[in-house]
């Protein structure tokens, strides 16, 4: 320690005992915040979970249960937690037959619309795209409620298992299906309606990410029955994808589209008549 310069100690540990007293989260925060989702996802399915249910009382047991359990998660926030932790718990568990009723509507929409797909049951198991949106609607929910951090967390946990980053403020019609997933980004305040599908790669993005952007509507409009194939990206708050439309693969749309609109890139094949490409793309990976 004699070669370290003291007053420079001095100051790294003043200015942790600082972020220390000022910033509460612990290292539980996290941990927990995912242990009541995964407990609550084994409650909604039994897909998920050997528990049984042998009666009306048992599940109003365990709603009860789970309450208790939201109320002490939330009060792993401290500082940061809000006052009314209760009457939140009592919220949350009474939209829960609502999510209930969206996500097996999500489930149904996703095998009628994947020919690989072979059950509801397959969908509910084995789909990262149903998983991402079971998440982001326990999510959203907290989101609504005012809960700080938890909902992100939730969120960036089902971006790191499904490859599929939802914000939890985005709001979401159901049913709603994702195909393959991979590479989604849905903006914080993305409008989404009834019976969207979308394909890997595509974002719902802002054309700014200016911090005073913060309280302004940034991300698009994706009104009911549009299809978005992959890589598409489409961009801004004031953009809005008008019903029963089609945007095509690899598509970039920054303005607003009329219902019943088809956006595509389309390919060009040309034959070329000498060994030299004209005007190729000099590129390494």
């Amino acid at each position: 320690m004699k070669s370290i310069d003291r007053n420079k100690l001095n100051n790294f540990a003043k200015e942790l005992l600082s972020k220390r007293q000022t910033h509460f989260c612990n290292s539980s925060l996290k941990t927990e915040a995912i242990e009541y989702l995964n407990g609550l996802i084994d409650f909604l399915f039994p897909h998920f979970s050997n528990k049984v249910y042998f009666n009306q009382e048992d599940i109003i047991s365990k709603l009860q249960l789970l309450k208790r359990d939201l109320i002490q998660l939330i009060k792993l926030l401290n500082g940061m937690a809000p006052p009314n932790i209760e009457e939140i718990a009592d919220n949350f568990i009474s939209k829960l037959p609502d999510i209930h009723h969206m996500l097996w509507a999500d489930a149904e929409f996703i095998y009628q619309g994947d020919p690989a797909a072979e059950s509801v049951d397959e969908v509910i198991l084995a789909y990262p795209g149903f998983m991402a949106i079971l998440i982001y609607r326990v999510a959203h929910e907290l989101y609504l409620l005012k809960v700080p951090i938890i909902p992100r967390i939730l969120t960036e946990h089902a971006h790191q298992i499904t490859g599929i980053d939802i914000h939890p403020g985005a709001t979401i019609d159901s049913p709603f299906f994702i195909d393959h997933g991979t590479g989604i980004v849905i903006g914080e305040t993305t409008i989404i309606g009834k019976n969207v599908k979308l394909y890997q790669g595509v974002t719902l993005g802002a054309l700014s990410v200016d911090k005073s952007l913060s309280q302004q509507k940034r991300h698009p409009t994706i009104e009911d029955d549009v299809v978005i194939y992959s890589q598409a990206v489409i961009l801004g708050g004031n953009t809005v994808i008008g019903k029963n439309s089609i945007i095509g693969g690899n598509s970039w749309v920054t303005q607003s589209i009329p219902p019943n609109s088809i956006v595509y890139n389309k390919s060009e094949v040309r034959v070329r008549r000498t060994k030299e490409f004209e005007n190729t793309i000099d590129f390494v990976i």
